[in-house]
């Protein structure tokens, strides 16, 4: 949640000082580029292979071979993606006619783009040893820690993005943008260090190892071929949008705004993600694949079960609350500065269609890694390049045979996370014999009614007060206010009538970290 916020504080300033244009459009672009490897390292290929891997090690092997296996793979990363990171800063202007050839139409945006991502993506390297560092601690059951290095790359790239761009910036003979970029680099290297302590204390601290016949390497790398070809396609399907969106003239902005907009609104779209997707997959995996080590099946389903149905229970009623209120959202915390109500509202329609597909796009945080846990990279890697050819059909069709503008990418990509996640969940299913389908389909019907039920109430309440103060920042802040909490009590209502097991997990969870008075309370059925 600490990342999460900590992101929208960091785009918030960002739209408060660029706006969404010119500017900020070769930006997102420059960063995008290396940040795809965050979902190709951090959330995809390397740890869904190296940490069954690992606490395979850990749980059958001594302590000495766990650490000799995570020397020899940081040695790999360091060697391998260094050199993947100086190629990029030579390739530049190839990668960003690649995403956005659309640049091209508007004097100076490509260069700019290009010198952007020149200048960020040092931070390829950073973000995959930050990830493997991150693997290592989950594995050791340490989740704090790591999960706390997001939010310190957030802090770091905007303190040292703003002295370096605008206190230094004189002496420095550098733009506002351009310390904003080198921010990012110096962000990317606090993610790293701040988790080094917890893996010397671990007994973890990095050793220079060449042995590349390693069999743990090996293995790993057997596992990241079809893993990187299947989060490689989700890269693909990114790198279609952002060049459809490059291409896409606005009625009132021209080029100028589509790339932004989908930006900010997908930095929405990642606050539940991070905070129920991602960290319930991070949970999950360690246990998941400590079950397939113990050779108990039966635990693998329950727990995965079970991870499957909290996701829903936190992100069905999140999209439908980001549906409802998603230009509320947009106006009261990006509007003012050079971000004007007309961003407000096309960055709250470009969100509403990213919210149909966040809890199937939450799901495979879970999803994919069993498969991997499984010691099975392919399935999901041949699902990937099926929904390559279903993004770009999608895609293709609503961008030429609809009027929807950047809101038809947002839109294709919400079809495509749900469809991945019907397939992967079908053939898993199979696979394993079952995965408790009756009792997670009884609480997906549950979860569902009651954010209906919630979308409603929320849907007057919003109406009622926008149509009663207008469109000013001041009434979006007035509307989330009484919106949110009555929304959360129907839903939470509903699912405590209709006993929604994961409601009882949700809450269990809360009453562990809550003092004593408050945590009796929230018991479950009182």
């Amino acid at each position: 949640m600490m990342s999460r916020v900590t992101g929208l504080v960091r785009e918030t300033i960002m739209a408060h000082l660029f706006g969404a244009g010119y500017v900020f459009d070769a930006f997102v672009l420059g960063f995008r580029i290396p940040n795809l490897a965050r979902d190709l390292f951090a959330e995809g290929a390397l740890s869904s292979a190296f940490v069954p891997t690992f606490t395979s090690y850990l749980s059958t092997k001594s302590k000495q071979e766990a650490r000799e296996l995570a020397n020899v793979v940081s040695t790999g990363i360091m060697l391998l993606v260094g050199l993947g990171a100086i190629a990029g800063v030579v390739f530049s202007p190839s990668l960003v006619w690649l995403l956005a050839s659309g640049f091209q139409s508007v004097p100076g945006k490509f260069e700019l783009a290009v010198h952007m991502t020149r200048i960020m993506f040092p931070f390829l390297l950073l973000v995959a040893l930050a990830a493997q560092a991150m693997g290592i601690l989950n594995s050791c059951n340490q989740f704090a820690v790591p999960a706390l290095a997001s939010t310190f790359f957030n802090i770091g790239s905007v303190v040292f993005g703003l002295a370096l761009g605008y206190w230094a910036a004189p002496w420095l003979g550098i733009s506002p943008i351009e310390g904003m970029a080198y921010g990012v680099v110096l962000g990317g290297a606090l993610q790293l260090v701040w988790q080094m302590p917890s893996l010397w204390k671990s007994g973890f601290a990095w050793r220079p190892n060449f042995h590349f016949r390693h069999p743990g390497l090996v293995h790993i790398a057997r596992l990241m071929g079809p893993a990187i070809l299947g989060t490689a396609a989700v890269q693909i399907n990114v790198m279609v949008n952002t060049n459809f969106a490059s291409q896409i003239s606005d009625p009132v902005r021209g080029f100028d705004g589509p790339v932004s907009w989908l930006g900010f609104a997908f930095r929405f779209m990642q606050l539940p993600l991070g905070l129920f997707g991602v960290a319930i997959g991070s949970a999950t995996l360690p246990a998941i694949s400590r079950s397939i080590v113990g050779d108990n099946l039966d635990e693998f389903r329950h727990t995965l079960s079970r991870s499957i149905g909290l996701v829903f229970l936190l992100t069905v009623p999140s999209s439908v609350g980001l549906s409802v209120l998603g230009e509320s959202i947009i106006g009261a915390i990006y509007q003012g500065g050079h971000f004007e109500p007309y961003d407000t509202h096309q960055t709250g329609v470009a969100l509403t269609c990213y919210a149909l597909g966040l809890a199937g796009y939450a799901a495979l945080k879970v999803l994919v890694p069993a498969f991997y846990a499984l010691n099975d990279a392919r399935t999901p890697a041949l699902i990937g390049v099926l929904s390559i050819a279903v993004n770009w059909i999608t895609a293709s069709y609503l961008i030429h045979y609809t009027n929807w503008g950047h809101a038809s990418l947002a839109f294709s990509t919400s079809i495509v996370a749900l469809f991945s996640f019907v397939i992967l969940f079908s053939i898993l299913r199979q696979r394993v014999a079952g995965l408790y389908g009756r009792n997670l389909a009884s609480s997906t019907w549950k979860i569902s009614v009651a954010s209906l039920a919630m979308g409603a109430a929320v849907f007057v309440s919003s109406r009622f007060i926008l149509g009663w103060l207008g469109e000013s920042r001041w009434a979006h802040l007035a509307d989330l206010a009484v919106s949110i909490p009555l929304g959360l009590l129907v839903f939470y209502g509903i699912c405590r009538w209709c006993r929604v097991v994961e409601l009882e997990i949700a809450t269990r969870a809360v009453r562990s970290v809550l003092p004593r008075q408050w945590a009796e309370r929230l018991t479950f059925g009182r």
